[in-house]
């Protein structure tokens, strides 16, 4: 780990502490060694930094807006901590080569499948990247989610700390039985992940993805 990460991981600990109880016991379910694939929910800006600082040592990186480096300071940060930027609402061939040049060398990757912040922790409708990272590098997948923070500004105002839950799951594979990958079974495969990621969460927050038999699952083993 780089100077700067160190310093990075340091004050980002030092901050997300100081606002939230951290409930982080079940990373250590989180494998030590290997490629894999992090997919969360994605409710605000808390979990970037807690995710990532929680998993050290391990090399971790995530995909983020490639807007967010317009700020310099934030910019810097990210390079950093190595995370790619991706672009919103197209399909970035750049991003998804880098994801998997990252597999490729037994590190984590981690990203968000909705695309965007939900702010009331609600699962929203998700979009295919996972599934092709998971298709092309055949690295495990580990669905992680998080609940708790959506009230952690006003949390603040009031000069409280805010509970942060963090769940995770069992490691999933993605199989296609012979058959052909079209659009119809990516949503499938898809559609099963979240399930996973659903069935980790209370039930108020699993939104788009309440009431799915998580059991009833083709393409997961």
């Amino acid at each position: 780990m780089s100077l700067s990460q160190r310093l990075i991981v340091v004050t980002l600990k030092a901050i997300t502490n100081l606002i939230c109880r951290i409930d982080d016991a079940e990373l250590k379910r989180v494998p030590q060694n290997g490629p894999l694939i992090i997919y969360t929910n994605h409710v605000n800006i808390l979990e970037i930094p807690i995710i990532y600082t929680h998993l050290q040592p391990r090399r971790v990186h995530g995909l983020v807006l490639a807007e967010r480096w317009r700020n310099s300071i934030l910019g810097w940060m990210l390079d950093s901590t190595e995370t790619i930027p991706i672009q919103r609402a197209t399909a970035d061939i750049e991003a998804i080569r880098k994801g998997l040049e990252v597999l490729a060398k037994g590190e984590i990757l981690i990203i968000s499948p909705e695309g965007t912040r939900s702010h009331d922790g609600r699962l929203q409708p998700a979009h295919p990247g996972v599934v092709l990272l998971a298709l092309h590098s055949a690295a495990p997948l580990l669905p992680i989610a998080y609940f708790g923070s959506e009230k952690w500004h006003e949390n603040i105002s009031r000069l409280r700390r805010t509970d942060f839950h963090i769940r995770v799951g069992k490691r999933i594979h993605l199989v296609t039985h012979g058959e052909k990958v079209t659009h119809g079974v990516r949503q499938e495969m898809l559609d099963e992940l979240m399930r996973q990621l659903s069935e980790l969460l209370p039930e108020e927050y699993r939104g788009n993805y309440t009431g799915y038999p998580v059991d009833d699952s083709t393409y997961l083993t």
